[in-house]
């Protein structure tokens, strides 16, 4: 993940507190939201979400985008009245209330736990069904669980420079999937195979009830996009340019995914027949590019899973020691450092133990990859309902000093927004909502126990490192 190069400056006053200077334009708030989704994002989900909608991937990466960009709205105008660190939590804790704040960082707590496992899960799948099928599916989690664990404990991280040269390469992929899978459609079929309804409709095979759970994975596709408020204090003209950055990056995801997905089911119409689902993508890559496409993809494939789930782990131990030192959590565990390393060591072997419990109770389980997808989406679309809702809440009811309310802007669109990302959180699948339930429940306990029945103010989480 790219980090910002900003640096801080203080004022003349003495008294005054550090801030940061804004420095990033409008397009550098792009490119960030870019590198956050990743070019690739619908890739390693295509199999199963074509599964799931019955071949009509297409039109869930479409509905979703529609509930992306009301919420990226809701997300921007937030982040110019609230232009710091934490996003959904510090919009809903802040602008609406402080125990729903901290239940939306509660569920962000949890998509936290679930990055490095979603990646050890698909890289374990990819390795055992594509390269080593003598390995074991749990054993080859086993190896990557360990190998993030070893890394964090060695204080390895990702730098902004492998980054960008894994950008790149992700780019370069595509585009050569781009231009082979269209020489392949045309010199098939022509214009006719290369332009289709049949991604959007097959009356034979639609399915309007699928497609709408399988809505609620194909989401995936846009997580990370709230990533660009976090930089609100370093952007020039924020309250223009973030509102902007954030629906730019949710439509421009929309774009590149809506094409791949496209390309993809014309090549390879016949879902039912893939080897694998979760590595589908790499036999449309080799359908119309051999072999040299299929281990490129693949090696692209892995190599950003396993950047992600570093990069992801990181952000989970550095978030649980923060709430450890802070006592949000006990501070003995949470909030220890180890004496040489000055690492949250506990953390760092906790992170790892359910990054490898956590694949291989879900592959034993069935479906690991899709039943991981939709739990980190049980916890998103609650930050998503909340930002909606907060939204409502502080243009319409709070109705701020020298805003003038406007109906769809401040009443239809969040709410719209709301009740769109409830219909998708709806559709989850009932593994995820039994999961993401026990998780919330025991999250409302312990905000119960520690605000003394909710008559005190909660801990506040600090999620400006992570």
């Amino acid at each position: 993940m790219a980090q910002s190069s900003s640096t801080t400056s203080i004022s003349a006053s003495g008294a005054s507190a550090p801030h940061l200077r804004r420095v990033l334009s409008l397009n550098d708030l792009i490119f960030y939201g870019i590198v956050l989704i990743q070019p690739i994002a619908p890739v390693p989900l295509f199999g199963v979400a074509q599964s799931l909608s019955n071949g009509f991937f297409l039109d869930t990466i479409v509905i979703a985008m529609f509930a992306m960009l009301i919420t990226a709205v809701s997300y921007g105008r937030m982040a110019a009245i609230y232009p710091s660190a934490g996003s959904a939590y510090t919009y809903v804790g802040r602008g609406l209330n402080a125990h729903l704040g901290f239940l939306v960082g509660w569920a962000m707590f949890l998509d936290y736990l679930l990055q490095p496992l979603i990646n050890t899960v698909w890289i374990a799948t990819a390795i055992h069904s594509r390269y080593l099928p003598q390995v074991p599916y749990v054993a080859a989690a086993g190896v990557i669980a360990a190998a993030i664990t070893l890394l964090n404990l060695a204080g390895i991280k990702s730098s902004a420079e492998a980054n960008k040269v894994m950008l790149i390469a992700m780019f370069a992929v595509l585009a050569v999937f781009l231009v082979l899978a269209v020489h392949f459609l045309y010199h098939g079929g022509g214009w006719g195979g290369l332009f289709s309804i049949q991604p959007f409709y097959d009356p034979a095979t639609f399915d309007s009830h699928r497609i709408w759970g399988a809505t609620s994975f194909a989401a995936l596709t846009y997580i990370g996009f709230d990533g660009v408020t976090t930089l609100s204090e370093e952007v020039v003209n924020p309250k223009r340019n973030v509102l902007v950055a954030v629906v730019a990056t949710c439509l421009l995801a929309g774009i590149f995914s809506g094409v791949e997905a496209y390309l993809g089911a014309r090549v390879w119409p016949d879902w039912h027949t893939f080897s694998n689902l979760e590595t589908a993508f790499m036999d449309v890559c080799h359908r119309v590019g051999g072999m040299p496409l299929f281990h490129a993809m693949g090696a692209v494939l892995i190599v950003a899973a396993f950047g992600s789930a570093l990069t992801g782990s990181m952000g989970a131990v550095r978030l649980l020691y923060g709430m450890g030192r802070d006592n949000v959590l006990p501070r003995g565990f949470f909030g220890y450092l180890g004496a040489r390393s000055k690492s949250p060591t506990y953390n760092i072997l906790l992170i790892g133990a359910l990054s490898f419990l956590g694949a291989a109770g879900l592959g034993y389980y069935g479906q690991a990859y899709e039943h991981a997808g939709e739990l980190l989406n049980f916890g998103a679309f609650i930050a998503f309902m909340g930002v909606n809702l907060a939204t409502f809440w502080q243009f319409s009811i709070l109705r701020r000093e020298g805003h003038r309310p406007r109906l769809f802007r401040d009443v239809l669109l969040p709410l719209g927004g709301f009740l769109f990302c409830g219909v998708i959180w709806w559709n989850l699948n009932h593994l995820a909502k039994i999961v993401g339930g026990i998780w919330f429940v025991v999250g409302i306990a312990y905000l119960a126990y520690n605000t003394r029945g909710f008559r005190q103010k909660p801990a506040m989480v600090d999620f400006s490192d992570t």
